[in-house]
C-alpha cells in the first residue's frame, strides 16, 4: 500500500490537471495538457536530464554546507544560553530577509557559476537545521543526563551517547524540513541568473510551455526522491524511533 497509494495520488493529480484543460478549454500558452508535458520530457530528455545534473549538485553542495555549518553552529548556541540569547536575533533577522533580493548582490560577489546557487541554497534552508539542532540538544531528557553523571561520565561521553542521540529525531525533522527548501533556493538563484539547470529553463522565454512544465515535474520529482532518501537516512540511523514514538 505504501507504494501503490502514492502511484494513485499522482495518477488523480494528473486526470484532475487534464480533466481541467479538456473541460475549461485551457489554451496551451497559458497551462499545456499532461500529453504535451510528457511530449516534452520525451522529446527534451537530454536537455532536461542535463539541467537538473546541474540543478541538484548545486542543491546537494548547499544542502551538505547547511547540515555541517548547521549543526555546528546548533552545538554551539545550545552549550551557552548568553551566545543563544545574542545570536538567536542575528539568525532571526537572516531568515527573514528576502532571498530573492540578495540575488543581485552574490551575482556580484560570486558571478554567474555555481557558487551563488549553493550560497543562496544554505540561505534558504540554514535556519531549520539550526533551530531544529537547538531544539534537539537542548531538549535531552533530565534523567538520561543524571544517570550519565551519576556513572561518571565526562563531559563529552555524556554528549555524544545521551544528548546527541536524543537529539537526532529532532534534527532530523530540520533536515527533512531543509531538503525541499534547498530545491527551491537552488532553483531561485538558478531563475535569476543562470545560464544551465532546471530554473533557467523555466525562467527562459520560450513559447514551449510544454518544456518549461516538464522542468517543473522534473524538480517535483528531484524533490520527492531528495526528501525520502533523508527519510531513508533516518530510519536506517534511528531504528529504534519508530518503536518508542506513538
Amino acid at each position: 500500500m505504501r507504494l501503490i497509494l502514492p502511484i494513485v495520488g499522482a495518477a488523480a493529480t494528473v486526470l484532475a490537471w487534464w480533466l481541467a484543460v479538456r473541460v475549461f478549454n485551457v489554451q496551451p500558452y497559458v497551462m499545456p495538457s499532461p500529453q504535451a508535458v510528457a511530449s516534452a520530457l520525451a522529446d527534451q530528455r537530454g536537455y532536461l536530464a542535463d539541467a537538473g545534473l546541474t540543478t541538484l549538485e548545486e542543491t546537494l553542495a548547499g544542502f551538505a554546507l547547511t547540515v555541517l555549518g548547521g549543526v555546528l553552529l546548533g552545538g554551539v548556541l545550545s552549550m551557552s544560553r548568553w551566545v543563544e540569547q545574542a545570536l538567536s536575533p542575528v539568525l532571526v533577522a537572516l531568515n527573514s530577509v528576502p532571498k530573492l533580493a540578495l540575488s543581485p548582490m552574490l551575482l556580484v560577489w560570486f558571478g554567474i557559476g555555481a557558487s551563488p546557487k549553493i550560497v543562496m541554497v544554505v540561505l534558504v534552508c540554514f535556519f531549520p537545521v539550526v533551530l531544529s539542532t537547538i531544539t534537539g540538544l537542548t531538549s535531552t531528557p533530565a534523567e538520561l543526563v543524571e544517570m550519565a553523571e551519576s556513572l561518571c561520565g565526562s563531559w563529552w561521553q555524556t554528549f555524544v551517547k545521551i544528548r546527541l542521540k536524543a537529539a537526532l529525531p529532532q534534527m532530523f525533522l530540520g533536515f527533512k524540513t531543509a531538503m525541499p527548501l534547498a530545491v527551491i533556493g537552488a532553483t531561485i538563484a538558478e531563475i535569476f541568473a543562470a545560464n544551465n539547470g532546471l530554473g533557467f529553463i523555466i525562467q527562459s522565454p520560450t513559447p514551449d510551455k510544454g518544456t518549461v512544465f516538464a522542468a517543473i515535474v522534473v524538480l517535483s520529482v528531484m524533490s520527492i526522491v531528495l526528501y525520502y532518501l533523508v527519510v531513508l537516512l533516518e530510519r536506517l540511523m534511528l531504528p529504534w524511533v519508530r518503536h518508542t514514538v506513538g
